[in-house]
């Protein structure tokens, strides 16, 4: 039995690496069809595009494993359905349900590949990725660093400490220069707030520097004319979808506990949780639909219902997010109810299977 276990497995692995391969050549093709619209703004060149895709690339691999799972495991299955070896395997006393612990294997391999993409690779490319393109697209963002972004605007260099939703800054430094590079000015404001296209700064302290010496002054709240937007700003934050689980969990706690909501996020975090569960999913979902082919099913068939499927479920990935959001939907629910209902269905299709 082990041999057929580690035969199974190979197969289901070997299509599924090829059928993802495949999948992430496609995509990124689009991907860098469309950053090439963005090519001659500031320094953003044919070279920066391609920097920028390749940075795109894994976590573009994350969205595309339960699709790939499920196209692979046809092919890998359907290939051995063809040539009559699970017909073989079943006839040798392997039963039903050993054929599908024997494929799930593979799928618990794919859960920890997708794991650690989605955590440890996916995370910190694109964060690179957005702030390459962003240093490239526009010289007035500078850099990111442990301490937040660091943004020149005419002869000012601000750094902004945190990012948050509804166009809010949070613990902003602004040092003002003269001609001659010298430090004129440096202000704090705890928060900030984008409004009627202009920054509303609060609780603010300020230094003046003058060759009269240094004056301190406090100020409840003030304009703040800057070329800095908040459309800017964005384009190094990076979005939730492409923070790790613990970021995730850190910034939930940081915003209930200052009375933000963090609907949005927790369901983002749900995603993460359920999201790597989907190509076992789909790996299950693939068997009854083997069985239930004959072997006239051609590779293009299965790879036209593998795709139909996993499109679907990604396309109903994405709208359960929205309606959870908008109706109110427990995130646990909203999140893990695609993979659920494509759970059942493979059990209901298992279960009719002879």
């Amino acid at each position: 039995m082990r041999i057929i276990n580690r035969y199974i497995a190979t197969n289901v692995v070997a299509s599924t690496v090829t059928v993802l391969l495949a999948l992430l050549g496609i995509f990124t093709f689009f991907s860098l069809i469309d950053e090439l619209e963005a090519v001659g703004r500031g320094s953003y060149g044919i070279g920066q595009v391609f920097v920028y895709v390749l940075l795109s690339a894994p976590s573009l691999a994350y969205e595309l494993f339960p699709m790939a799972a499920l196209i692979g495991s046809l092919l890998g299955l359907g290939g051995m359905m063809r040539d009559g070896e699970i017909t073989v395997i079943r006839c040798a006393g392997v039963s039903k349900l050993k054929v599908v612990a024997s494929v799930m294997k593979a799928g618990v391999m794919f859960v920890g590949v997708a794991v650690c993409v989605g955590e440890l690779l996916a995370p910190p490319a694109e964060s690179y990725a957005r702030q390459y393109r962003s240093m490239a697209i526009n010289d007035r963002i500078a850099l990111k660093t442990q301490n937040g972004f660091w943004v020149r605007d005419g002869d000012s260099y601000i750094n902004i400490r945190e990012v948050l939703p509804g166009n809010q800054i949070k613990d902003i430094f602004i040092y003002e220069f003269d001609a001659q590079s010298r430090l004129r000015m440096s202000t704090h404001a705890k928060h900030a707030n984008y409004i009627d296209d202009r920054w509303i700064l609060s609780e603010i302290s300020q230094t003046i520097l003058s060759d009269d010496g240094v004056d301190n002054r406090l100020i409840d709240r003030a304009v703040w004319d800057s070329l800095l937007r908040p459309d800017l700003v964005a384009m190094i934050a990076i979005q939730p979808d492409s923070l790790s689980v613990w970021t995730l969990i850190k910034y939930i706690r940081f915003l209930n506990n200052n009375g933000q909501t963090a609907e949005r996020y927790e369901h983002v975090l749900w995603v993460k949780l359920t999201y790597p569960f989907a190509s076992a999913v789909m790996v299950f979902l693939a068997v009854p639909m083997v069985f239930r082919a004959n072997r006239a099913t051609s590779v293009g068939q299965r790879v036209l219902v593998g795709g139909l499927i996993g499109l679907g479920f990604h396309l109903l990935n994405q709208a359960s997010g929205h309606l959870g959001v908008v109706y109110g939907i427990a995130p646990s629910l909203s999140a893990g109810g695609p993979a659920l209902a494509m759970a059942v269905i493979g059990i209901i299709l298992l279960s009719r299977t002879a």
